[in-house]
């Protein structure tokens, strides 16, 4: 190989691993470093492969629910004896979260044909495959006191409520456009609108639309308790929380924690969050700041319960059991 070659590949090389460096600057999630802790320091009690991937964790009085792939299926974890109990095999991937409700578990899934598989929660088995499909991944499902509520068009502009005796759709709303992820708590269903940053209060008797509330940038998944409904905004990585009952936005929160995927849980007075590289952060519901942050690989998917926080490594395909205690430690 002549010089001139040479030097042109090394060109290249030099272009290259700017590029690279470029794109992981630009990908680095900043967090709040003065609280960060090493994800190491936590000590689960214990940790359950699942599969190839581990996403959306569902949290019930008497069991945890985590989806996978290789293969499709939604596990069943009996927190009690911290043992895989049930493997629910799926026609594709679950792709818009979990919900429990009517003796059931509901499971979106994507795949050849998208459609709304329902779980029988005491045989552990399909009891019926529903001809409803979901917006798409990163969506979400949620259960009211008498419905199952979902987005169900690629646009984002339609929540469908579908009657539980039935296993039909019985009513449809229109919701602003890019809207995904909703979310029952009290009398009400929430929905977060990605492409028009703001949180939809829906009336889950009449399903009548009451706000729109603007909130961060890129609203994408939710949680409530403490009084107000907080979303996880993808853009900037913040938090918002909004007042549930005068639905006005009390505070942002500077996370850190920007970029796709993620998910919002609480828990013990706490908001956890959880995004690829920063696999956890607990922020205090009584001041709004951000407590603690651990950093390392892992996260993805949690939900709090049974004492503990139970959050997936999604590309390690494990769930891992994180009791609250462990959090308080030094």
């Amino acid at each position: 190989m002549n010089r001139i070659a040479i030097a042109g590949l090394l060109l290249a090389c030099l272009a290259a691993s700017a590029l690279i460096a470029q794109r992981k600057a630009v990908s680095a999630k900043p967090g709040v470093t003065d609280v960060q802790l090493p994800f190491g320091s936590l000590k689960p009690s214990a940790t359950f492969n699942i599969g190839g991937t581990a996403d959306w964790v569902l949290v019930t009085d008497d069991a945890v629910w985590v989806a996978s792939t290789k293969p499709y299926s939604v596990q069943r974890i009996d927190p009690a004896t911290n043992t895989v109990v049930a493997k629910v095999r799926l026609s594709g991937e679950a792709c818009s979260g979990l919900a429990f409700g009517f003796g059931s578990v509901w499971v979106p899934v994507c795949g050849k044909k998208t459609l709304l598989a329902r779980v029988d929660a005491r045989t552990n088995r399909i009891t019926a495959v529903l001809p409803i499909a979901p917006a798409g991944p990163e969506g979400g499902i949620t259960a009211s006191n008498d419905s199952i509520w979902m987005v169900t068009d690629k646009e984002g502009t339609t929540l469908s409520r579908i009657n539980p005796a039935t296993n039909t759709v019985s009513q449809k709303i229109s919701i602003p456009a890019g809207s995904y992820n909703p979310l029952s708590s009290g009398n009400m269903v929430w929905i977060t609108g990605f492409a028009r940053n703001v949180l939809t209060a829906v009336d889950a008797s009449s399903g009548k639309v009451l706000a729109a509330i603007p909130v961060g940038s890129k609203p994408r998944f939710l949680t409530s308790g403490g009084g107000s409904v907080w979303t996880l905004n993808q853009e900037d990585g913040s938090v918002t929380r909004i007042d549930a009952n005068n639905r006005k936005v009390t505070a942002t929160i500077a996370v850190g924690i920007p970029g796709p995927g993620g998910d919002l849980g609480y828990g013990a007075d706490s908001v956890w969050a959880t995004t690829f590289g920063l696999p956890l952060t607990m922020i205090d519901a009584q001041t709004n700041k951000v407590l603690r942050q651990w950093v390392g690989r892992g996260g993805d998917s949690l939900r709090f319960g049974h004492d503990s926080i139970w959050l997936t490594d999604y590309h390690r395909g494990l769930l891992l059991r994180i009791p609250f205690k462990a959090t308080l430690q030094p």
